[in-house]
């Protein structure tokens, strides 16, 4: 799961719950705190506040039990405008924080450690093959409220509806993105309905039984320890068949916490809360606590920040730590008050960084100019010139990140900075010196201005070294996905952010068996349309695998082989600094950048007793 360095809010209300791994503060320390010993002063300011204040509720909320409340509005922002809320169609993870507040599954995932936890299956049971589950469902889930539903008012879910949802997930469809992810080569009959689905869809999915109205069975073709993960993704979400045929892809209606509000508005999408919603926390509350949720498109991270110092954002993700310095030196009162009006946090995650070779295009269909492109990128003065700091470490290893307990990447031999290796292979590959080096370009979304300035990095340092010149364009993200799929640029950006905790998740995005003959088709997530028969067949052995054991030990030796191949430009492992406010209760960090606002809530904390009132204090 990786290690987490996170002063969180959660852990704020109870010092002996606060942990910190000193090995990444000291990092914290080194690549920003270096320059501003005022920051660390504050943050040490902070700690003291977290584990001495108090809280009370504001006045006019509505308390619950445990003394949290119900009601107000979380502001927060995504850099990208949503792609698509269709849950088969989702690839992109601004989409799929807002999918997560609208849509459920059978399970999903604990927002806390990224364990798997029930949703609308209440229980479930695996045969001692490994291979059938039984998932029994909770009685008197409804779907939202719609007027797809008989007058207006969502029925009750049943196990048909899951049947439903998994054979619109294994139907041939350019609004199907997500089949090869979920449950082909893994439920029993799902590539044949797949196929069957190119003509005139008909009969079942052979390994998806409804057993009764709140009983399902899924059988797999082998044992897999990853399945239950995938179950917990958007993609495998329960859709009501009346809301996919009165709204088609435009189909925004679930189960979820919270419900889509229709207005015209472009630049944010509201979410209300969900009065019919199903869930309760620990202590029997109704959820959600929240009546709302605003979600911007600010497109930079500086109009963000400068949102949320406004007070218009409640949280920010993601920020470079130059702003963050800067911010705290400007505000540090905001930090050193008793409780801190606003909290850092601090985490590596589960996200790898990199550029996409377009292997079918002159010249990186030849490997030796892939690999002198990845030995020419000195990615340490990335991260320290550009970044700030704000990454977990350079990608010198796999496409996998350090986060997979137990998978040590370290054992992958990757690309570090060799300026003289990177030469002789571009010699080697027919352009000595980048003499006859064709014309190519890199293609990216914008993502606010990192993504530029990492770019112009690259084409720097590949001209310094190789005497190469290469083109880039910022285009829109809902364009640069579309052009990778068609191959219609030589080098894409690119990142990937696990949806689920495992390495196969991230090997995946290389699996041949996938990617079209015909140059002309899509394919996805395999953009670079990567092939190579032994790497494929150690994959299926990591995926198929009866131990995580077995299965990593599978899926280094493919990583390794991919590495030597050099289909993707390693970058850098992520990492992010989140600023939050400190009304915000009840939301956690973690790797996946995993959302779940269902039990948020918002309530101001007290300020903490003056010294004198303290002693008095405790006198009694």
């Amino acid at each position: 799961m990786g290690i987490f360095c996170i002063f969180n809010l959660e852990f704020c209300e109870s010092w002996s719950n606060l942990a910190i791994d000193f090995s990444l503060f000291k990092r914290l320390l080194y690549h920003i705190m270096k320059k501003s010993l005022l920051f660390i002063l504050s943050l040490g300011v902070f700690l003291y506040s977290c584990s001495n204040s108090s809280t009370d509720s504001a006045s006019g909320d509505r308390v619950a039990k445990g003394d949290k409340v119900y009601g107000g509005t979380l502001k927060i922002n995504e850099t990208e405008q949503v792609q698509t809320l269709y849950p088969t169609a989702i690839t992109d993870i601004g989409s799929a924080h807002i999918a997560n507040q609208i849509y459920e599954g059978l399970v999903k995932f604990n927002p806390k450690d990224l364990s798997i936890i029930p949703s609308l299956a209440e229980k479930w049971t695996v045969d001692a093959a490994g291979t059938t589950y039984t998932f029994n469902l909770k009685k008197g889930v409804v779907f939202q409220d719609n007027e797809c539903f008989e007058g207006g008012k969502g029925r009750e879910v049943k196990a048909a509806d899951f049947k439903y949802s998994f054979e619109l997930l294994c139907t041939d469809s350019k609004d199907n993105s997500n089949f090869g992810a979920t449950f082909k080569d893994r439920v029993v009959g799902a590539n044949k309905f797949f196929e069957a689905s190119k003509g005139k869809p008909n009969g079942t999915i052979e390994g998806v039984k409804v057993v009764d109205d709140y009983t399902i069975t899924i059988t797999l073709t082998s044992p897999s320890s990853s399945f239950l993960s995938i179950l917990a993704s958007p993609a495998a979400s329960v859709v009501a068949k009346e809301a996919v045929e009165k709204y088609g892809i435009d189909m925004k209606v679930g189960t979820g916490p919270f419900m889509f509000v229709q207005t015209e508005a472009t630049d944010k999408i509201i979410l209300k809360r969900n009065d019919n919603y199903h869930g309760t926390d620990s202590l029997g509350n109704k959820l959600p606590f929240l009546d709302s949720i605003v979600v911007s498109f600010l497109p930079t991270k500086k109009q963000e920040l400068e949102s949320f110092e406004k007070g218009d954002l409640a949280m920010v993700i993601g920020l470079p730590s130059e702003s963050i310095k800067d911010m705290v030196e400007s505000q540090i009162s905001n930090f050193q008050n008793k409780p801190p009006k606003f909290i850092l946090e601090r985490s590596p995650e589960m996200a790898s960084q990199y550029y996409e070779f377009n292997l079918t295009k002159e010249p990186f269909n030849n490997p030796k100019v892939r690999q002198a492109f990845s030995y020419a990128i000195d990615r340490n003065k990335i991260i320290e010139d550009v970044l700030k700091g704000e990454a977990y470490g350079p990608g010198i290893n796999g496409i996998c990140p350090p986060s997979f307990k137990g998978y040590d990447i370290t054992k992958i031999s990757g690309y570090d900075f060799d300026a003289e290796k990177a030469k002789k292979l571009l010699a080697e590959a027919g352009y000595p010196n980048g003499k006859g080096f064709p014309k190519v370009k890199i293609e990216l979304n914008s993502g606010g201005s990192k993504n530029a300035n990492v770019v112009l990095e690259i084409q720097k340092q590949l001209m310094e070294v190789l005497n190469v010149n290469v083109d880039f364009e910022v285009v829109p993200q809902k364009q640069k996905l579309e052009d990778a799929k068609y191959g219609r640029a030589e080098i894409f950006r690119a990142a990937w952010i696990a949806d689920f905790p495992s390495p196969e998740n991230f090997l995946w995005t290389l699996y041949g068996a996938g990617v079209p003959a015909d140059a002309t088709q899509p394919s996805f997530p395999n953009t670079p349309r990567y092939k190579n028969a032994e790497f494929d067949k150690l994959f299926e052995e990591g995926k198929s695998a009866k131990t995580q054991e077995e299965s990593y030990a599978a899926f280094l030796k493919a990583e390794q082989l991919m590495m030597n191949d050099a289909p993707v430009l390693m970058l850098w492992y992520e990492e992010s600094y989140r600023l939050v406010k400190s009304t915000v209760h009840g939301l956690y960090s973690n790797a996946m950048r995993f959302r779940d606002y269902s039990a948020v809530y918002l309530k101001s904390v007290a300020p903490a007793a003056k010294e004198g009132e303290q002693k008095e204090e405790e006198k009694h």
